[in-house]
């Protein structure tokens, strides 16, 4: 599933090439990839509006319009392309024509993306938490977002109403980086490893910034390149290779239906 540093990556090489552009027409391939309003309705919202801005808000990419906002989910393995012409695909879900000829296209081959159209953004955003590398976010806020659970650390990590935009690949590197078991309950960290896990989860996210995202299977960039992070995960899909920390094999576990890759010895688990 894409996570922040994929949508992030997604954002800023489209925001240069989308904004400012008026939306002519709207198809809907697939029109239940609509979640609201009706797939009708969201396509004559949409048809004529100029896509003002594009930011990114935890796992969604949104697009503020003259009136509302359109908002996009990838779920597992939703893709977004610029197209200059339009191309055979057999899971193109839904095409936006541009004002310039070009097309933003939404392909999905699971099916579990979601677009939508609303009034007001916070209607669908509001729950998330707070973004992990926003300047403001520090040690103190993510303690706060910890304390008194009683839930798995890395459980924790996935939950968007606990932070926006972590999940399954870069809880596991920042928690790698971190020193913490995947299971360890939330509650029983300490201040020095709330800041470790503070200072780590950003590293990691912004590690895989810098490699415009990971590309395991199905993420790719707005022209179709696959991201380059991939080659530099630590722990993730390297169950049973050394460890580059301490040459211990990487062990793998299940968490919630997800593999969890960690170090058995730089990552002792919980008493």
């Amino acid at each position: 599933m894409p996570e922040l540093p994929e949508v992030e990556t997604l954002v800023r090489e489209l925001e240069p090439r989308v904004t400012g552009r008026r939306i002519e027409k709207v198809i809907l391939r697939w029109p239940r990839c609509v979640a609201v309003p009706s797939p009708h309705a969201f396509a004559q919202r949409i048809r004529g509006q100029t896509i003002r801005s594009l930011r990114r808000r935890g796992k969604f990419l949104w697009f503020a319009l003259d009136q509302g906002a359109l908002l996009i989910h990838l779920k597992m393995t939703g893709r977004l392309f610029l197209l200059s012409r339009p191309e055979p695909d057999a899971h193109a879900r839904a095409d936006f024509i541009l004002n310039d000829g070009r097309i933003l296209r939404f392909s999905d081959v699971r099916k579990f993306g979601r677009l939508y159209w609303v009034q007001d953004p916070e209607v669908i955003l509001g729950a998330l938490g707070p973004e992990p590398l926003d300047p403001h976010f520090g040690p103190e806020d993510l303690a706060r977002r910890l304390s008194g659970r009683r839930g798995r650390l890395k459980a924790l990590l996935l939950d968007q109403r606990v932070i926006a935009g972590v999940g399954n690949i870069y809880a596991d590197e920042a928690l790698w980086r971190a020193r913490l078991h995947p299971m360890r309950p939330a509650a029983s960290l300490s201040p020095a490893e709330i800041r470790r896990l503070w200072a780590s989860l950003r590293a990691a996210l912004r590690a895989g910034l810098r490699h415009h995202g990971t590309t395991i299977q199905w993420y790719r960039r707005p022209d179709g390149e696959a991201g380059a992070h991939q080659r530099y995960l630590r722990v993730y899909g390297r169950a049973g290779q050394p460890c580059p920390r301490c040459r211990t094999p990487i062990a793998r576990l299940l968490l919630q239906g997800r593999s969890t890759y960690f170090c058995p010895v730089c990552q002792p688990p919980p008493a």
